[in-house]
């Protein structure tokens, strides 16, 4: 099992808890592809929406990979993003000032953001164990992490 962390603003998080799936780096498929059944994904949400929302730095959801591929969807007839199925987990949102110190896959303190900036990235379990733990997982789900 791998660890996951998605950055996408709240407004496209909330789409996809709604519709049971996950996109990333704008619907590209490369990334997704990475993803196993069974892994882990939290989303982390620099704004309430994109491009231009409100500064929110959170993270909003979390869930676990329920397909073995990637798929495609249409929102448009110009538009066909790839997706993955998500089973998302009930937890609470999570401003990640409080994590910064604590958290190794943010190597410089002072330039923490840089490492959203991939878009989808993987992360240790350590690290995925303290965010579920902190974002209040239920302890049974929690074991998955842990």
């Amino acid at each position: 099992m791998n660890y996951w962390i998605n950055t996408v603003s709240r407004d496209h998080v909330q789409r996809g808890v709604d519709g049971g799936f996950t996109q990333a780096n704008h619907g590209k498929a490369n990334n997704l592809q990475k993803l196993a059944q069974g892994d882990l994904i939290v989303f982390y949400s620099p704004r309430t929406s994109y491009p231009d929302g409100e500064p929110l730095q959170q993270f909003t959801a979390l869930g676990k990979v329920m397909d073995a591929e990637p798929y495609q969807a249409e929102m448009t007839p110009d538009f066909h993003p790839w997706r993955r199925r998500v089973e998302f987990l009930p937890c609470t949102t999570l401003p990640i000032q409080p994590l910064l110190a604590s958290l190794n896959f943010i190597t410089d303190k002072r330039k923490w953001g840089f490492p959203f900036r991939r878009g989808l990235f993987q992360i240790g379990q350590e690290d995925f164990a303290q965010i579920m733990r902190a974002m209040q997982v239920a302890p049974e789900l929690l074991a998955h992490a842990a």
